[in-house]
Order: structure tokens, then sequence, then C-alpha cells
């Protein structure tokens, strides 16, 4: 009797045990598939690209360029450009003549800018210029605390720190332009077409005691109607987002005063000890095959035609939501074209519903764009390039319904 009993509490001791090991068995199968599961997901989601709309890297033209092929190329013996000076004769001694003639030319033949009795200040893309014209303009008048640099919402979000980076004593940012209301001296950055949002834009503060600055690197006709020759003070261009050469670092100022222009090529001149030759040769060979090209099947038919299937193919991504919109543009006639475009801006500003952190639900789904607070306006906007490799646009495309369908819960 004892030994059965025994037996039975041996047996029930046993299968206790079996079913203890089976659930530890079972226990520990769960615990390894909820691994196996959270490390796929991971892969999953560490296998899924970033994708960088937030640069305006104008990589869109890379197609236009490769088809070009070896019909635009400069050679450059080791015997070539030893000397600091270009032109020696000229008050911008380190600009190349090639390069100025064909800016001039090119300018004539896009219709975008006067240039017949300009200066001509080449420097090492336009944020340099920016810097430079800012100095020229604030020196001479030797100011006791530093002139403010103003412009209106959105502005483009790297004019604050071009402005304070050096803190200088002659200028200084001081924001939106439609809240300046001193009646003191002042500079006024106006980009047109703007830069983030496309709009065609002229100065807003309007007083006697003004000086502007146009930053018009976007007026070229694949981003706009070419509507007349812009006219001004100082007027700003890079060859980065005429051409698409932005690793070049070629920009160019079209100044009116002669003292001005003196004064901006003596900051580049302490800055950077002028602008490289071998850029500059580039650039104007580049300039100079666009021109000879002119209107028919050239570049900026080319950069129309791209511009113009990107918009339209955001577009229709766009349509019927109600959770996010793009600014819509007018038809204007073009004189370059001789026709009625729309503006296919370099950049499109979207809009969500008020509160909506836009940049972080983009990144969300691993879009890096540049959120509305940099440009001075709500974080429910934000700027995306429209400049970037074919195959990033069109993946942005793919992912855009997932951003929509994400805002509207």
């Amino acid at each position: 009797m004892g030994s059965v009993e025994g037996a039975v509490v041996m047996e029930s001791n046993m299968n206790a045990a079996v079913a203890a090991a089976a659930a530890a068995s079972a226990a520990a199968d769960v615990e390894e598939r909820n691994n196996d599961e959270s490390m796929i997901t991971n892969l999953h989601l560490h296998s899924i690209p970033t994708l960088n709309l937030d640069q305006g890297d104008p990589t869109v033209y890379e197609a236009y360029w490769k088809s070009v092929g070896e019909n635009v190329k400069i050679s450059i013996s080791a015997s070539q450009s030893l000397s600091y000076f270009a032109n020696p004769n000229s008050f911008c001694w380190f600009l190349v003549p090639k390069l100025e003639q064909e800016i001039k030319i090119l300018h004539s033949l896009v219709g975008n800018a006067v240039v017949d009795g300009r200066h001509i200040v080449v420097g090492n893309g336009s944020s340099q210029l920016i810097q430079a014209a800012l100095y020229a303009l604030a020196d001479p008048l030797d100011p006791p605390t530093p002139i403010t640099v103003v412009s209106a919402v959105p502005f483009y979000s790297c004019y604050p720190q071009i402005t304070d980076y050096v803190r200088s004593g002659l200028y200084k940012w001081g924001g939106d332009a439609n809240a300046y209301d001193k009646d003191e001296a002042y500079i006024e950055l106006v980009t047109s077409p703007n830069n983030p949002d496309g709009e065609i834009r002229g100065p807003v503060v309007k007083r006697a005691n003004g000086m502007l600055l146009h930053d018009l690197a976007y007026y070229w006709p694949q981003y706009t109607a070419i509507t007349a020759p812009a006219d001004h003070d100082v007027m700003l261009f890079t060859l980065s987002k005429c051409t698409g050469h932005a690793g070049s670092r070629i920009g160019w100022a079209v100044v009116k005063d002669a003292e001005v222009a003196k004064k901006m090529v003596k900051f580049i001149e302490i800055n950077t000890i002028g602008v490289s030759k071998e850029a500059q040769l580039r650039a104007a060979s580049i300039l100079e095959m666009i021109s000879a090209n002119g209107c028919s099947g050239g570049f900026f038919e080319f950069g129309q035609s791209v511009m113009a299937e990107r918009w339209k193919k955001l577009r229709e991504a766009l349509r019927g939501s109600e959770v996010l919109e793009v600014p819509h543009f007018p038809l204007k006639y073009c004189n370059y074209n001789r026709d009625f475009i729309g503006s296919n801006p370099a950049y499109a500003w979207v809009k969500a519903k008020p509160g909506v952190q836009l940049e972080k639900a983009m990144n969300e789904e691993r879009i890096r764009v540049r959120g509305g607070t940099s440009f001075g306006c709500p974080s429910n906007y934000v700027r995306l390039s429209m400049l970037g490799k074919h195959e990033d646009f069109d993946l942005f495309l793919k992912r855009l319904p997932s951003i929509i369908q994400l805002l509207a819960v």
C-alpha cells in the first residue's frame, strides 16, 4: 500500500515536472518567436532608406548633362592659372573675362536681368555674395549700431545664419520684414521667386532709408515665367540653381553702383582672395553651351519639362487630400518661351492643418524635410526639395499616401 502511494506520488511529481518543463519550453518558444519577429520588424525598418528632401541639391539635372557627354569639357594644363589675377585691369581682378562675357550673353538671351552698363562680381556661390553685399551696403554708413537685415516670411532659412554668423558690427538679423517699423537704415533681402514658397515678390518695408538686396537664384525659365528683365541695384544669381552645377561653387552679382561692386570685391578679396579660375572656366564653358543651343531643345527646355512633370505628379498624389496642400500659381506669359506657362518652383511649400508637426510626421516615414519654423512660419509647414534624383522623388510619391493616412487620423 505504501509502495503504491509512493508510486502515485512519484508519478504525480513527474507529471508536474513534465508539465512545468513543457510550459517553460513553450514560454521559451514564444519568447524566441517574439524576438525573431522583433528582429524582422527592426530589420524591415532599417532596410527603408531615408529620403533627403531637405537640401536643394540640384541632381535633377544629371540626366541632361550625361546626355551632353563629352561635348562640354575643359582641359587645363599645369602651366595655366598660376597667377592670382584673372584680369588685372578690372576692378574685379579675379573674374575670368570669358565668364563675365558668357554671364552677360545668357542673361540677354533669357531676358531675366538687365546687364548692360552693370558690373559683374563673381563669388564662391551666392552665400558669400550675400555677405559681400551686406558689407558693401552697410560699411559706408559706418553705423553706431548694427543695421537691421530683414526679409518677409517665409524667408530663406539660411538668411539668419548668413547674416549673424560672423557677428558683424555692421549688420544683424532682424527677422520678418512685415514687422519692421523703425525709422532707421535697414537692408531688406528680397527673394523672387521666393525660397521656400515660389512666390514672385517685391520689397515689403518700402521706406526711404532702406537698401534692397535681390536674391534671384530661381529667376530662370525652368522655375517660373520670365516676365521682364529684373533691374535692381544688387541682383544675385548662382550656377547651382541655373544649371545644377552646385559643386563648382560659382555665383555672381549684377550691380549698378560701381562703389558697391568694388566693396563687394574687397570683401571677397579679404575672405578668400578671389574665386577659383578652374571653376570659372568650367562655368563659362557650360553657360556658353546653353546660350549656343538657344530656346529649342536646350537645357531650359529640359528643365521646364522635368520640373513640370514632377509638379504634375505631386498635385495628382495630393488630389482629394484634405490634410496636405501646396500653392497654386497662375499662368503667366513668358518672354523666353513666348507662351503662357505655369510656375514649377524648386521647392514644394507643403501645408497641413494647424497644430500638426509636419516635419516630425514626415521624419517618421523616413523623409527628411525642412520644417516651417526655419522659415519663420508655424510647424504645420515644411519645405521639400523638388530638385533631387528621379528615383528619390518617385519613392517619395510612393510614401506620400502613408503620410496622408497618418495625418487623417
